[in-house]
């Protein structure tokens, strides 16, 4: 059983809530993240605009629900953040593997491209790219996959470099075992389960530079919310509407650090070179 101290129980608890408001929040009768109105511009936390209608969260300058927009936009960033945890698992893990395995020139090609990587700045290498190929949730979430892999590389490598010398590696090799049959059968169940250790961690980096994009005008597009393109918004209205910046800010906060406990959490559980857990 996975044991967590009080801080880690606490933003895991504050995590959960997050996840149950974003999957609650649109079948509420009230959600309309898009609907605009004027006569409830910028309306506080709780108060109601002209024509009556509550917002329990209050509107933006167009009269837009913040608490559906909060809603959307924590979906958005999961549905992102998804996709592009799934494309750097898939590409991190095969590389690693084939590079732990394999060795010699190829091992040090592989590793070289991801040391190259590694010394470009990530977040000047993603606004390049996404100034290139056009803003879009599909484009976003595969670029974010594909600077997102190299993490996932290493500790398949270095889990790969001692497991191909364990006993019944060699004795599936000595048996005629294949290449592709030992990476399939043998290295990636035991290395499978550390990476997901690996994606709990990413994930939260991946909101983070999601939103980061979405702040600078490079992410998530309009009418579509984003998190960081709320803070972006709301950053002009910190005197008249604080809550336009801070709401936005706060649900970034509960996300991010509740990954990372729950990361946390998982990695004292085990190793990440750990001993393998599946033998013939």
């Amino acid at each position: 059983m996975m044991r967590m101290d009080l801080g880690t129980k606490l933003m895991v608890s504050l995590l959960a809530i997050m996840i149950a408001f974003m999957i609650v929040t649109p079948f509420l009768p009230f959600y309309d993240p898009y609907g605009q109105n004027l006569a409830g511009s910028l309306v506080p936390i709780g108060g109601a605009s002209f024509d009556g209608r509550l917002y329990l969260l209050g509107s933006d300058t167009l009269g837009r629900d913040i608490l559906s927009r909060l809603a959307l936009a924590g979906q958005v960033s999961t549905l992102i953040g998804l996709g592009a945890v799934s494309v750097s698992l898939v590409v991190g893990v095969f590389l690693g593997l084939v590079a732990g395995y394999f060795r010699g020139p190829l091992e040090a090609a592989i590793m070289g491209l991801a040391d190259l990587q590694l010394s470009i700045p990530r977040v000047l290498l993603l606004i390049a790219v996404s100034a290139i190929v056009g803003p879009s949730v599909a484009n976003l979430a595969l670029l974010l996959g594909l600077t997102s892999w190299v993490s996932y590389g290493r500790v398949a490598r270095g889990m790969t470099l001692s497991l191909r010398e364990r006993e019944f590696v060699l004795s599936a090799r000595t048996q005629g075992a294949t290449a592709a049959w030992n990476i399939r059968k043998h290295l990636l169940p035991n290395v499978l389960p550390q990476m997901l250790i690996v994606a709990s961690y990413e994930f939260g980096q991946i909101v983070v530079m999601e939103a980061s994009l979405s702040y600078l005008g490079l992410g998530v597009q309009p009418p579509l919310p984003s998190w960081g393109m709320m803070v972006s918004e709301g950053q002009s209205y910190l005197a008249l509407a604080p809550h336009l910046a801070i709401l936005p800010s706060i649900a970034l906060f509960i996300m991010v650090a509740g990954l990372q406990f729950l990361s946390q959490a998982f990695t004292s559980e085990g190793d990440v070179t750990g001993a393998p857990q599946r033998t013939p």
